[in-house]
Parts: C-alpha cells; structure tokens; sequence
C-alpha cells in the first residue's frame, strides 16, 4: 500500500514538473493578467483590447506577450476650460512604444490654397484653387519630446517646410486623420473667373488618397507655423506610462476639443473631449476661426480712423497690417472686414468735408468707378496669394507711398512747386474759418 501511495505521489509530481516545464502555468498566469489589469485600472476616456482580450491565440501573440499586457489607456485631468488653459493627458502603453496624440477642436472653418507651381511632370502651371470649409478651427499633434531636434529642423526650412514631409520625420503619420477626410473643391482657376468674380470652373472630386494629400497642403496654408500644429511634449517612462500638457491659447475657438491617443500604430478607439468656453468681451469670429477682445480693435482702429480720416483716407490702409500682425487672423478675412469698417469713418468724413467744401465730385465720382472695377478683382486674388506674398506687396506699397509723402514735404520740392503751397495754406485757412464758426455757434 505504501508502494503504491509513493508510486501516486512520484507520477502526480512528474506530471506537474512536465506541466510546469511545457509553460501551461506561465501561460494560464498571462493569460488572466491582462483582464486583472482590466478590472484594476481606473476610469479613462478611451482604452483598447490586447491581443489575449481579442482571443488572440497564445502561440501568436507571444513576440508581444509583454506589451501585450499593459493596456493602451488615457485620461484628461480637465473636461472644461475658460478661454484656454493647460489639460494634462496621462495614460499607458506598450513600453518602449511611442506616444502621439491628435487634437482637433469641432470648429470648422475655410481654408484654401492656390497651386500655381510648375508641374514636375508637364512643366507646366496648373492654377487650381484647392479650398475646404471643413478645417478644423485647431489642429495639432503631440508628439514624443524626443522629436523636439527634428521639429526645430523643420522650422528652420522656413516657408519652404513641407507638413508631409513633417509627418514623417516626426514619425507621426498615423497620428493624422481628422483633416484627410475633410471635403475639399477644387476650381480651374481663370483671370477672366476672376474679374467677374467667379473661383472658375468646379472640377470632379478627388480620390480619397489625392484628398488626404492635398488636406495636408491645406493644413500648412491654414495654420502656417510648424510649433502651430506639432509640440513636442508627450513624456514617456520605461513602464509604458505617458504624460502630456495641451496647451489651448487664449483666443482659440469656443466648443469641444477631440482627444485621440496613438500608440506606434495603434488608436485607442475613443476619444476624450474637452470644452472650452468664453463670455464679453471675447467673441468668437467663425470665418477666422479664433477669439477676440473687442476692445483691443475698438481702440486702435478708433486711433487711426482720426488719423486716417486727417490724410483723407479712412485708414484701412494703417489698420490692415495691423490686425494681421497682432491678432491671429487670416489676411482674407482682414481684407474683407475692412472694408465695410472704412465705410464709417469715409461716410462721416465725407459729410464733414463737404461742409467746408473740400470734395470734387467730378474726380471722386471718376475714380470711384475704376474702385467698383477693383472691388471685384481684389477679393478673388486675395484668395489665391499666401500670407507671405500679401506682406510682401502690402509693405512695398506702404514704403513707396511713405517716400512719396517724404520727399513732397521737403522744402526743394515745396519750392518748385507754389501752387501746392497755395492749396496747403487755402486748405489751412478754411480749417480755422470753421472752426471760428463753430465755436461762434457753440457761443
């Protein structure tokens, strides 16, 4: 009987060893990790199965049995914000995986780009306008602090900087989705379009392939400046935990902004959303796509309309420049604002002036139709020029016109020219006739 028992007990103990040895207890004790690691991880906004939660067989996944066992998670430690503010993004992933992480705000606003370069294959210059009214109003990829050499190269290239090309060398290529499934039309653009006011002719839609190409080039004219839409900022430890601070500016889009984290090649399949809010006197600018405080515009433009309205003009020219270097606003909208704003400072100054009769309505009326002819070409070529081209010809043209008023101020000049200094000395004598009368009548 003892024989037999010993005999028992030495079978029962080969086959455990022969069990422990095939790996049946390391497996089983894998196995049940990945759901005990479930069950014990807090609540997140977005999370993805591993390989054994998918039903993975063992055999399979076992090159990755031990990423496979930390669970792809995030969490945000804000859900609201109050005209911006810093949301930090914490979470796991597979060790020695990198981390990126895609924003983007629910506010869409127009983007557009005209391609006038020479085709490497034909040679020749296709001039098609490519524009979208589904850009989101704020775009921007995380990427590892690691990346934080490569971006500095990207901005030294300049204007010249390409976001594909960007994309890669950041290694964030699967990181990018939102904007290349955006609806971009594309115009056959014309000289002709533009002087009756027309973009051209409308050309079939792309494929998807050609359309999230052409989104990228879109994303670049939209935002401009590589630190706009990448920030190295996601830190990653050697256990697989990840950190990162969003930054939303003040003065960006009011709404929800999407939080979507990316592993390598993995997305977690949800995504965290963050509201922002603001309240007067900030307002939103929808065709701008940003936030403003009306009382900044309120009290330089009301500067340089006195200015503006004193030279005989109504100083659009002064303020044009002024609110594309301050505030974040494209040049389209600021050309087109513009305009209607002149409109009160010329209606008042017109008014003025013809009390004390300084109009000509014979050359006003000339020029004004040959303005009626420009207003229509202007706002189409201001679609299809950069922001750097428009700088460019913008300053020149403040240059010239500075000289000009220079050099006809100089006392050479005023000599040749007596009849100007009859006019000035006309102009200053009916100035303070008016204001004799007015002050006579205020008496």
């Amino acid at each position: 009987m003892k024989r037999y028992w010993m005999s028992l007990t030495i079978a029962l103990a080969a086959t455990l060893f022969m069990l422990y040895q095939n790996g049946s207890f390391a497996q089983q004790s894998q196995e049940g990790k990945p759901a005990a690691a479930t069950e014990a991880a807090p609540a997140v906004q977005g999370q993805v199965e591993t390989p054994q939660q998918k039903g993975v067989p063992a055999g399979e996944a076992k090159p990755e049995a031990k990423e496979a066992q930390v669970p792809l998670a995030f969490q945000v430690d804000r859900t609201a914000l109050n005209n911006g503010g810093i949301v930090t993004i914490t979470g796991t992933a597979p060790p020695g995986t990198p981390v990126y992480i895609e924003v983007w705000a629910d506010q869409h606003v127009r983007a557009s780009r005209f391609d006038s370069e020479v085709d490497k294959e034909t040679g020749r210059r296709p001039y098609i306008l490519y524009m979208t009214y589904d850009m989101p109003a704020f775009y921007k990829i995380l990427t590892p602090v690691e990346q934080k050499e490569n971006l500095e190269k990207i901005k030294k290239e300049g204007s010249k900087w390409s976001y594909s090309q960007g994309l890669k060398d950041l290694g964030a290529d699967a990181a990018y989705s939102v904007p290349g499934k955006i609806k971009i039309e594309r115009y056959q653009a014309t000289l002709m379009g533009s002087i009756v006011g027309s973009r051209g002719e409308l050309l079939p839609a792309m494929d998807e392939k050609e359309n999230k190409r052409r989104s990228m080039q879109l994303v670049k004219a939209r935002f401009r400046n590589p630190d706009r839409v990448f920030a190295p900022v996601v830190e990653s430890q050697p256990d697989g935990t990840f950190v990162a601070k969003l930054n939303i500016g003040s003065g960006s889009a009011p709404g929800t902004y999407n939080i979507r984290v990316v592993a390598g090649k993995t997305p977690v399949g949800q995504v965290a959303g963050v509201e922002n809010n603001i309240s007067f006197p900030n307002l939103y600018f929808s065709n701008a796509g940003t936030s403003i405080n009306l009382f900044g515009p309120f009290f330089l433009t009301l500067a340089i309309a006195i200015f503006g309205v004193l030279m005989g003009a109504g100083g659009g020219f002064i303020l044009n420049p002024l609110l594309v270097s301050i505030w974040p606003l494209p040049h389209t909208v600021v050309a087109g604002t513009v305009m209607p704003t002149v409109m009160f400072s010329q209606a008042s100054g017109i008014v003025n002036y013809s009390k004390i009769k300084f109009i000509s309505w014979k050359l006003g009326v000339t020029i004004g139709l040959a303005m009626v002819l420009g207003g229509f070409i202007g706002p189409k070529l201001t679609e299809m020029i950069t922001l750097a081209q428009y700088k460019f010809v913008f300053g020149w043209i403040l240059v010239i016109l500075a000289g000009l008023m220079l050099w006809q101020t100089t006392q050479g000049y005023l000599a040749k020219h007596k009849k100007e200094q009859a006019i000035l000395k006309e102009f200053k004598k009916r100035a303070e006739e008016a204001a004799l009368a007015k002050a006579s009548r205020a008496a």
